[in-house]
């Protein structure tokens, strides 16, 4: 591989090209952070906030990050041709392993394991069935807001209802953000209702949005359930926001993904990596560290922020100041990510 390779580029996969924006350039010996949005977004919506939070650089400049972009949905995307098939959700998935060898991250991995994922809504299923697929090309997942659920009867129809009576941007929002946001029409709500029409063509986005709403279950088992069940092999973090639309789904759900409890996200909403950047920043680079990367790496600001504030606290009753840390030892980092509530 190219000492950087930065940039827009357009890879040609089994299933049609796919858009790929590359940040950076491979790190020595560690795997690439690669990204998938959710259906109405695209990288720059769904990402941007949270990668060019102040905090995620101290991340990021450890590792090459590759944000996919869903057939279609990037920024000026051309219209598809009248009876364009677009790819299923098992699809999208076989596409990235070209992303995989077009850039030839295992080059410079010396295990057979290549990325680590990042997948919101409907892109953390994308991650979760790639993952299912090929196990060898994945070493950890974080899995934001996921549906491993395909829609039932019911579900189905009330959403065939939904677009006959909303918008189309109207009805993704119903997806992306929590009632109450949209009840009050938040700033945020009414900023991403003017890009999803403007800035990803409709068209395109509706045969995204219809194929995400015809997706299967997807095919996973709770681990030692079944002889040979079919389970995420690496490392998994599922996120999800309070109040989100997937929150039930993730809570009572998320034990077929993995058998650590979620990390639910309080005062964030629908879109966690937009409304609280920093709590998942945080939450992801103890990620990170219980994989084995970055163990030197300092507190964040809000690590920072929240051991001044018990210290402070401390100071004033005169008791002895205690560490805020997520784990009883160093040993349970990779497992206490998965289980640790940001609730500040």
């Amino acid at each position: 591989m190219p000492e950087c390779w930065d940039g827009e580029h357009d890879i040609e996969t089994p299933y049609g090209l796919l858009h790929v924006v590359i940040r950076g350039s491979p790190k020595g010996n560690r795997p690439a952070i690669l990204t998938y949005h959710d259906v109405g977004l695209n990288h720059k919506l769904c990402f941007n906030t949270f990668f060019n939070f102040e905090d995620m650089q101290e991340i990021t400049k450890h590792f090459v990050v590759c944000h996919v972009d869903a057939p279609g949905q990037q920024v000026g995307a051309s219209q598809f041709p009248q009876g364009y098939q677009f790819p299923s959700m098992e699809q999208l998935a076989a596409m990235l392993p070209s992303v995989v060898q077009h850039f030839g991250y295992g080059k410079w991995h010396p295990s057979p394991r290549y990325v680590i994922g990042i997948g919101v809504g409907a892109g953390a299923y994308v991650l979760a069935k790639f993952a299912l697929i090929f196990p060898d090309l994945v070493e950890g997942l974080v899995l934001v807001n996921i549906d491993p659920n395909g829609k039932g009867w019911i579900d189905w129809a009330a959403t065939k209802l939904s677009g006959l009576t909303s918008t189309l941007p109207d009805t993704v929002l119903s997806h992306l953000f929590s009632q109450e946001e949209l009840v009050n029409n938040t700033e945020l709500v009414q900023s991403y209702r003017q890009q999803i029409g403007n800035v990803v063509n409709q068209a395109n986005l509706q045969l995204f949005w219809n194929m995400y709403n015809s997706r299967r279950d997807l095919d996973i088992n709770r681990p030692g359930t079944v002889p040979n069940a079919k389970t995420l092999r690496c490392p998994v973090m599922l996120v999800v926001g309070d109040n989100a639309p997937a929150e039930d789904g993730v809570v009572s759900e998320g034990q077929w993904v993995t058998p650590l409890s979620p990390l639910q996200m309080a005062d964030s909403g629908g879109l966690p990596q937009v409304t609280q950047p920093g709590k998942l920043t945080e939450a992801f680079k103890y990620f990170l560290q219980g994989m084995g990367y970055m163990p030197s790496a300092s507190m964040t600001r809000l690590a920072r922020s929240r051991t001044a504030s018990l210290t402070s606290a401390s100071s004033v009753d005169g008791s002895r100041p205690q560490a805020c840390t997520h784990s009883e030892s160093s040993e349970g980092l990779g497992q206490v990510n998965h289980t640790m509530e940001v609730s500040c």
